[in-house]
């Protein structure tokens, strides 16, 4: 289950934030942790959060929409190589398909909310990988287990 923490992250380190880092909202917890993580490492030189959009066509009414992924961090490796990576924080479960029960009955509500949240999902993550693609950066889906929480 996706924690529902919510606030404003004051960074101890502001000069690595791109963009306003005295309104830096985190949605969860996991959010949060990953907020000063990223302040507090060494090897990640610079951060934001939503602060870029990427434009994706959604599945359910065919227009473009604007997509605010996560993160966007760029890290330092050992060798001093700098890379660029979009990070999205999700729970696991919405990062699979959702099943229909095979038991004959009619689809529930949530079972069809499921699946175009997933659609959506499915449809931003695509233009950010295409995104990256092109910049010869990465794209990361982040849930439970790489947070280390299972």
């Amino acid at each position: 289950m996706m924690p529902t923490q919510k606030g404003l992250y004051k960074p101890k380190f502001p000069e690595k934030y791109k963009g306003n880092p005295c309104n830096i909202v985190f949605r969860s917890s996991w959010e949060y942790k990953l907020m000063k993580y990223f302040d507090l490492s060494g090897n990640i030189v610079q951060w934001q959060s939503e602060e870029l959009w990427i434009p994706y066509r959604s599945p359910i009414d065919r227009k473009v929409h604007r997509y605010f992924p996560d993160f966007l961090i760029c890290v330092i490796d050992k060798n001093g190589n700098k890379t660029t990576k979009i990070i999205e924080v999700k729970p696991k479960k919405q990062t699979i398909p959702p099943k229909l029960k095979s038991n004959g009955t009619k689809p529930t509500k949530r079972y069809l909310t499921e699946v175009m949240t997933y659609g959506i999902n499915s449809a931003k993550w695509k233009a950010a990988k295409d995104y990256c693609s092109d910049r010869k950066w990465e794209f990361l889906i982040f849930t439970e287990k790489e947070l280390g929480l299972v």
